[in-house]
């Protein structure tokens, strides 16, 4: 009558982490089976009338077939593993010689055990929290050319990936066509945690980033776990969020808030460059969701912290915007304006400013402007259209004739449209502004910058259109 084998996971090297039911089937066995360094690690729980068999390294065949042999003199076989048996380890082996003719009447069954990517993420914090893959380096069995195209697909894909076997003597080039080939895909800040010797006397630790990690400090005892876009590193931690904190999470997003969020995020993955601060991160999401045209990334100017400031001020409530034209006083979010309290102000339909315009030769835009600034000149003046309000803006400050809380100046067009946009970065100074360069902009646009700086609380979060 055949025995039967039973294949265990020993976990990542800590005799506390393995299992309960792996250390069971080694006190039951008639034989353990497994590589020198494991079989030296458990020797105090095998009780001494088990048969031991261990072998060096590249001996998995010769251990299975062993196993099997024993088996079918109807002994009880414990074959051992690092880790699980199943990832990376001696399972599949064994799994698929039980498929052969003179061992399909020999049992097996496996025992799992604690993988090393999974002690690694543990010791990280919890880097694996979405979708997540695990490549191995090692073309001992596996040709380079499948491995590379596994490497490109887990980068386009977004996935956390996880990196056993990731440097050797013999095997030292590997882990940098690696991280060539990941930073063609994510950004170089993409935190990375690796993780020497996990849940072993000598283990370390560390969290860097994609573009700083260094291949030489890795070896066959690492494992390294890149994060995708939205795995954040804080203090010794790395973090992917699962998406809890969102208010999609519970059910509470509207209809229209959960178009926006997906769109964002289909945004973000698009995005060429990554490193923006967060403020102008957010306004430069809001223009290309608005436009649909992915030139924004290169054509929006702001001045540092620029959005941030406004945020602060208009939420801290009586805030007035001066726009140039009506079309963006009508684009602004209407909760979030009342919300705060906020007076928005167009002159064009003020009856002065048609005089003044046939009095002075200027244009109504401009006129409105004038009128603005001496009645509101510590205001957030909004241009979506009109150069020449742009142009009438940035003499007035020139001449220092008022101090804005900010200007957004996004006019578009053919006639001056550049050069007030010029006009406008020559002299703002320390003054907040958001300026979209060159032709592009719109009322549009205009108005979700000023949307953007409403709503940046959400945008740690990337929950847009809160008040869509």
């Amino acid at each position: 009558m055949s025995g039967k084998i039973t294949v265990v996971g020993l976990g990542p090297g800590s005799l506390d982490l393995i299992a309960p039911r792996v250390l069971s089937a080694i006190r039951e066995a008639d034989a353990v089976i497994g590589y020198n360094y494991y079989i030296r690690l458990i020797e105090h729980f095998i009780p001494e009338h088990v048969l031991l068999i261990d072998s060096g390294m590249k001996k998995e065949r010769d251990r299975a077939k062993r196993a099997f042999t024993l088996a079918l003199e109807g002994m009880n076989v414990v074959v051992v593993s690092s880790g699980d048996a199943g990832v990376y380890g001696m399972a599949p082996l064994v799994m698929e010689m039980s498929q052969k003719k003179d061992y399909d009447n020999v049992a097996v069954s496996i025992q799992p055990g604690i993988s090393a990517f999974q002690a690694a993420a543990a010791k990280l914090g919890a880097p694996t929290g979405h979708d997540f893959c695990v490549i191995s380096l090692s073309d001992l069995l596996t040709p380079w050319n499948v491995i590379e195209q596994r490497i490109r697909a887990a980068a386009s894909a977004d996935f956390v990936t996880a990196v056993y076997n990731p440097k050797s003597n013999g095997r030292y080039w590997q882990i940098y066509r690696l991280k060539e080939l990941f930073l063609a895909e994510r950004s170089g800040d993409t935190p990375v945690g690796i993780v020497r010797h996990a849940e072993r006397d000598n283990e370390s630790i560390v969290i860097t980033t994609l573009s700083d990690f260094d291949p030489e400090t890795l070896d066959m005892f690492s494992v390294m776990i890149i994060g995708n876009r939205q795995t954040f590193a804080e203090g010794c931690r790395m973090i992917t969020p699962r998406g809890y904190f969102s208010p999609g999470a519970t059910g509470s997003m509207s209809v229209g808030q959960s178009i926006m969020s997906n769109s964002f995020n289909a945004i973000e993955k698009r995005l060429k460059r990554s490193g923006y601060a967060y403020d102008t991160k957010w306004a430069m999401m809001h223009a290309i969701h608005t436009t649909a045209d992915f030139d924004f990334e290169d054509i929006l100017y702001t001045t540092p912290r620029a959005v941030e400031q406004l945020h602060e001020k208009l939420t801290a409530g009586g805030a007035t915007i001066i726009t140039d034209v009506t079309m963006v006083r009508s684009g602004f979010r209407k909760a979030a304006i009342e919300r705060y309290g906020i007076e928005v102000i167009c002159y064009l339909d003020d009856p002065r400013v048609q005089s003044l315009a046939s009095d002075q030769g200027i244009t109504r835009t401009q006129a409105g402007m004038r009128l603005a600034v001496e009645e509101h000149p510590d205001a957030l003046y909004v241009v979506g259209n009109a150069p020449t309000a742009l142009i009438e803006l940035s003499d007035l400050l020139c001449r220092k004739r008022y101090s804005p809380m900010g200007i957004i100046g996004a006019p578009v067009g053919f006639v001056n449209v550049i050069e007030s946009k010029l006009r406008l970065k020559a002299v703002i100074g320390k003054i907040p502004a958001v300026i979209i360069e060159g032709r592009k902009g719109g009322s549009t646009v205009a108005a979700t910058i000023v949307n953007a700086a409403l709503s940046l609380d959400d945008a740690e979060t990337m929950m847009p259109g809160r008040d869509v």
